[in-house]
């Protein structure tokens, strides 16, 4: 079974900086497709990004420019760098994974099998 564990979210003022942390144990994160899901209170689950076992990374429109994907594969680490927060990024964010490379990574969170438990994200402006 597959675990994975969030940290790094906070409460943050528009424009900060945040930097999420996806640990997973006993799997290779680097070896499967790796994504960034964020729900916001009466919204839908949306993607923001993924990672594919190739490094390729795939963004919401929302996300490009601002926020940026990667693996540590040293740490088994996947991180979710964002930058130039909104207060519409507020919202839980999830790391998710399934066990296929996932060349692309899709963004539709129907291709991911294993899920956090979420780190809670807040931009005020």
């Amino acid at each position: 079974q597959v675990q994975l564990v969030e940290s790094g979210g906070g409460s943050v003022q528009a424009g900060g900086s945040l930097r999420l942390s996806c640990a997973a144990s006993t799997y290779t994160v680097s070896n499967y497709r790796m994504g960034w899901f964020r729900q916001a209170p009466g919204k839908q689950r949306e993607g923001v990004a993924a990672i594919d076992s190739s490094g390729r990374t795939t963004y919401a429109n929302s996300a490009k420019g601002r926020f940026t994907a990667s693996n540590d594969s040293a740490k088994n680490i996947f991180y979710l760098q964002m930058n130039s927060l909104k207060p519409e990024d507020t919202a839980m964010y999830y790391c998710a994974t399934d066990s296929s490379p996932g060349v692309p990574a899709p963004l539709s969170g129907y291709w991911y099998s294993f899920w956090g438990q979420g780190t809670q994200v807040t931009v005020s402006s």
